[in-house]
C-alpha cells in the first residue's frame, strides 16, 4: 500500500476522534472544540497532501480513488452531522438539519449513480470535475467557520453557497452519469 494511500486510511480514522471531541464538549471542556478543528484541520491538510503525493510520485491507484472520496465524506459528515445532533453543543455550534439532508443526499445520489454504472457497465470509475472539488471545499469551510463561532453573518451565508454548489453538483454528476449510460 502506497503511501497517499495510507493518509487516506488516517483521514478516516480521524473522524471518530472529531466526532468524540464534540461529544464529549461543554462549556467548561472548550478545548475539545479546538481540538475537533484541530483534528478536522489535520484531516483537510493531509487531503491535499495525499492528493499532491499520488500525482507526483504516479501512485495514483484505483483503490486510492476509491479511499479519498471516502475520506472525504467521513471527515465532513461526521463533523457536519456532530454539530448538528449532538445536545450538548451550545446553538451557535449547530449546523442547520437541512443543511446536512442537502450534503448527504448529493452524496446518496453519488453513491448510488456509482453502483448503477457498476452493474450496467461492469466498472466503475470516480472523476471528480472542478465544481465536485469546489463544493467539498465549501462543504469543509462551513466546519471552521461553526467551530469557530463565526458569527451568522458570515455562517448563514457561507452554508448557502455550499448548499448552492452541493446541488449544482448533484446535477452535474447527474448529467454526466447520463451521459455515460448513453
Amino acid at each position: 500500500m502506497n503511501l497517499p494511500n495510507k493518509i487516506s486510511i488516517f483521514r478516516i480514522l480521524l473522524a471518530p476522534a472529531i466526532v468524540a471531541s464534540l461529544v464529549y464538549y461543554h462549556p467548561e471542556r472548550d478545548w475539545l472544540r479546538f481540538l475537533a478543528l484541530g483534528l478536522f484541520t489535520v484531516g483537510v491538510v493531509s487531503d491535499a497532501i495525499d492528493g499532491f503525493l499520488a500525482r507526483l510520485q504516479r501512485q495514483q491507484t484505483e483503490l486510492g480513488t476509491l479511499l479519498d472520496p471516502i475520506a472525504d465524506k467521513t471527515l465532513i459528515l461526521s463533523a457536519l452531522i456532530s454539530c448538528s445532533v449532538i445536545q450538548g453543543l451550545p446553538a451557535w455550534m449547530r449546523i442547520p438539519a437541512w443543511f446536512n439532508l442537502v450534503v448527504i443526499s448529493r452524496d446518496a445520489l453519488l453513491v448510488a449513480g456509482t453502483v448503477v454504472l457498476f452493474v450496467i457497465k461492469g466498472r466503475w470509475s470516480v472523476h471528480p470535475s472542478r465544481v465536485g472539488k469546489t463544493t467539498t471545499f465549501a462543504q469543509m469551510l462551513v466546519i471552521p467557520s461553526v467551530l469557530l463561532g463565526g458569527p451568522p453573518a458570515v455562517t448563514t451565508p457561507l452554508l448557502a453557497a455550499a448548499a448552492a454548489l452541493t446541488l449544482l453538483s448533484a446535477a452535474m454528476y447527474v448529467r454526466m452519469g447520463i451521459r455515460a449510460l448513453s
